[in-house]
Order: C-alpha cells, then structure tokens, then sequence
C-alpha cells in the first residue's frame, strides 16, 4: 500500500461515517464542525457545491481542534489545487478525469477517487489507488452490488456514498471491503438553518457508535 493510501485510510478509520456537508454559509462551518468533532466525527468531507465551499474549508481547518476537513465533489485539477490550499487533508472525486488524478499525483494530499463499476475499479487500481469512493452507492446497486465485487476485486477498500443513512450503514459497514461510509443525515438543514449544534452532535454520537 502506498503512502498517500495508508494516509487516507488512517483518516478515514477514524470514524464509520464520514460527514458530507453542502455548506452555504462560511461562518456556520465552523460551529456544525465542531458540532460533528464533539460527537466524535472527526474526518469532514465540505463539497465544493457553494460559493462559500472553500472559505468553509480555511475557516474549518484554521479553528476546529480535531478536525480532519476534506474537500468533495473535485471535478478537475484547478478545483484540486484550490482545496489543498484551503487546507483540505484529503480530496474526494465523484468520479475520476486525467487531470483529477494528475493533480493527486503532483500533490501530497490523498485522493479518494469515485467508481461505480468493476471496470472504473480496475482502472484505478491500475493507477495505483487502493481506496475509493462507490459512488453513487444506493442508486449504483447498493450493499448487494459492493459485496458482489469483494471477491474478484480483492484488496480493493471503499467508502460507499449516496442515498447512505442511518437505517441502511450497517448493510454497508458489515461488509469487509468497506472501511467507513459517507452521509449528510447527520447535519441536516433544518438543525443547521437553527444553529442545532446539540442535535447534530447527538446525530453524530449515534453514527459514531456505528461501529463495524
């Protein structure tokens, strides 16, 4: 395993569900990531989905003690660099791109590429990635589906997102190529508009108690 995959991982362990947050206001960040490291969700993935995305991200890493923060929905290397600038200490990729993955190779931050089927595994594999995001999981065919894959793609760990909650991680975490998984359940919008750090440090305790 290289480097940069045992970096990753080492993150990514911390915890069973890693946090994916749309966040439109930058002030707010850092209040919810703190919210989330309380309830013991350490490693935060901020999708670069609003205008306030990376100022979300500087504003995380510069003030929340215990925080990993991460930066998500990377579509191509310029939105790569940025992120790493920001202070992100891993990127995650829908998907992968020439330029996406030329840019993780340049950088000393991990990636944590997107695939959704066996032959975007094979590729990455090829590439030298040993970890990756199935996404988008529900919809890409589940629990079922990433279990199916254990066997002839061996070796190969994920973080499964999209349509992940709380009623279904377990199908997910239960299986032995899966090392955490990914959800917005635990800040949800209507906690976040009200300034409910409470609750969603309590979301975040009983996701974290998700263990494998």
């Amino acid at each position: 395993m290289t480097g940069k995959s045992e970096m990753l991982l080492s993150i990514l362990k911390l915890q069973p569900v890693v946090p994916v947050l749309i966040v439109d206001d930058a002030k707010s960040a850092v209040e919810l990531a703190r919210a989330l490291v309380a309830g013991g969700l350490k490693a935060i993935e901020i999708t670069m989905r609003t205008p306030a995305a990376l100022d979300a991200v500087k504003a995380v890493a510069a003030e929340v003690e215990g925080a990993n923060v991460g930066a998500g929905t990377i579509l191509n290397a310029r939105d790569f660099d940025a992120a790493v600038k920001a202070g992100s200490t891993f990127i995650v990729s829908p998907g992968s791109t020439p330029g996406v993955l030329d840019a993780a190779r340049a950088s000393d931050v991990p990636l944590l590429p997107g695939a959704a089927t066996a032959s975007e595994v094979m590729k990455l594999r090829e590439d030298g990635y040993e970890v990756m995001k199935f996404f988008p999981a529900e919809q890409a065919g589940g629990a079922a589906y990433l279990k199916a894959l254990s066997s002839p793609l061996a070796g190969t760990l994920f973080c499964p997102t999209g349509g992940v909650s709380l009623s279904n991680a377990m199908d997910y975490l239960s299986l032995p190529n899966v090392v955490c998984v990914g959800g917005s359940w635990v800040a949800p919008k209507d906690l976040v508009a009200i300034g409910g750090w409470a609750g969603i440090t309590k979301l975040a305790s009983e996701a974290f108690a998700l263990r494998k």
